[in-house]
């Protein structure tokens, strides 16, 4: 879905200009941006990985 046809009920302006705060809040919904995990997540994976990568060294390095 998009809002660039999408007419707000408060200001009655199209809501991809985002006028008013029901605007914003509408076009923020619809748009969805950035990571879609934690980024704790991320970083708790990238050390797991870096642990297993200095485990497996120890062992055949």
């Amino acid at each position: 879905m998009s809002c660039e046809h999408l007419i707000c009920a408060q200001c009655s302006n199209p809501v991809v200009e985002g006028r008013c705060p029901t605007c914003r809040a509408a076009r923020a919904e619809l748009h969805h941006h950035g990571p879609s995990v934690p980024p704790a997540v991320v970083l708790a994976v990238l050390v797991a990985l870096l642990f297993a990568a200095l485990v497996l060294q120890r062992v055949y390095g």
